[in-house]
C-alpha cells in the first residue's frame, strides 16, 4: 500500500501515482503605511492541496475502475482520511478534482495507458460531518459494478 485515502487503497493493483506534490499557504495581510513598507499580520494557515499524478498501464498494473471509483468519492462530497503507507496520518481532505488523458488503444477502444492527475484539498475543521459514509460509498461501487 502506497496509500489510503479513505477505503480506497492506492497501490500498484489499482491506481499508482508516480509524484507526490504537496503545497502548503500561509496568509499575511498587508497594510499600506505612507513613507515605509506595508505592515503585515500574520492570519493563519490558507489552502492546503495535494496533487498526485501518475500513469497507470492496465495492462500491466492498475484498473481504469480505480478513476471510477475516485470520481464516485467526489460525487458524495465528503472529506476522506489520507493515510500513508507509512503509518503517516495527513488529515481530512475532499478530491477537488481528477484529470485523465487516455492514449495507446487496442482495437476495441481501450486504452493501453490512462495518464491522471488528483487533486486533494485539505478540510480539517475538525468536522467529523464531512467524512465520507463507508456504507454509502460501498452501497455505489457495487450498484455501479452489477
Amino acid at each position: 500500500m502506497m496509500m489510503s485515502l479513505g477505503m480506497f487503497v492506492f497501490s500498484l493493483h489499482t491506481l499508482a501515482y508516480q509524484e507526490f506534490q504537496r503545497q502548503t499557504e500561509w496568509r499575511h495581510g498587508t497594510t499600506s503605511r505612507i513613507g515605509t513598507n506595508p505592515a503585515r499580520q500574520y492570519l493563519g494557515r490558507g489552502e492546503d492541496s495535494i496533487t498526485l499524478p501518475g500513469t497507470l498501464l492496465p495492462e500491466l498494473a492498475g484498473t481504469a475502475l480505480s478513476l471510477d471509483q475516485l470520481r464516485q468519492m467526489a460525487d458524495t462530497g465528503s472529506a476522506w482520511p489520507l493515510v500513508e503507507g507509512t503509518g503517516r496520518v495527513y488529515g481530512l481532505w475532499v478530491i477537488e478534482s481528477l484529470s485523465e488523458t487516455r492514449s495507446y488503444f487496442f482495437a476495441n477502444g481501450a486504452a493501453r495507458r490512462i495518464e491522471f492527475n488528483l487533486v486533494l484539498k485539505r478540510v480539517d475543521d475538525g468536522r467529523t460531518d464531512l467524512l465520507g459514509s463507508l456504507t454509502g460509498i460501498l452501497g455505489n461501487l457495487l450498484r455501479g459494478l452489477l
